[in-house]
């Protein structure tokens, strides 16, 4: 059947995005590679939601072992668009990180009307602690960001060809297979 032909592409396809989405998250939660940062609260709650690892990790993990009922397209599409919505929101807030302000030292989010994205000047300056943190969330965010709409289209194709499988079925090519089963 073509439907379950589909299927079978869009299930490989998902894998290498799935474990993008997973070691990103991972990765967010450890700036500069230590666990200090996560166990001091010094991590943005984007980060510490962990979509990447449950919604556009495990949920479409869980997909496509079972990728064949349509219920599971739509669970894997909401799950990618929560996935890809936090990490366009982290994306857009800026890193929680340790910088200057008019009160001395402190933890905060100072990049978040700054419109950061467009200004790399702005990415060494503000934040001391962690180091290179703009950087690091810039590009993980803007991996899982893109990884999870890929998933979220994929899932949303993959809902479509469903509906057209109930509708209009591929017939096989070599029909002998059946006949002989017939016997």
């Amino acid at each position: 059947m073509c439907v379950s032909r589909y299927l079978l592409y869009v299930g490989v396809a998902l894998v290498p995005m799935v474990i993008i989405c997973m070691v990103s998250n991972i990765l967010l939660l450890f700036p500069e590679m230590t666990y200090h940062y996560l166990f001091d609260g010094h991590v943005t709650r984007e980060a510490t939601w962990a979509t990447g690892l449950w919604a556009s990790g495990f949920l479409l993990y869980l997909y496509f072992q079972m990728f064949g009922l349509a219920l599971y397209s739509c669970l894997g599409l909401l799950a990618a668009a929560a996935c890809c919505m936090v990490s366009a929101t982290g994306l857009v807030q800026g890193p929680l990180c340790l910088y200057n302000s008019s009160s001395g030292l402190t933890w905060g989010v100072p990049l978040k009307h700054a419109g950061y994205l467009y200004n790399q000047s702005m990415w060494s300056g503000i934040c001391l602690k962690p180091e290179s943190v703009v950087e690091w969330n810039v590009v993980l965010f803007s991996m899982m960001a893109i990884c999870s709409a890929a998933q979220a289209v994929l899932c949303g194709l993959n809902i479509l060809n469903s509906l057209v499988g109930l509708v209009v079925e591929c017939r096989p090519r070599d029909t002998s297979k059946y006949f002989l089963l017939a016997f």
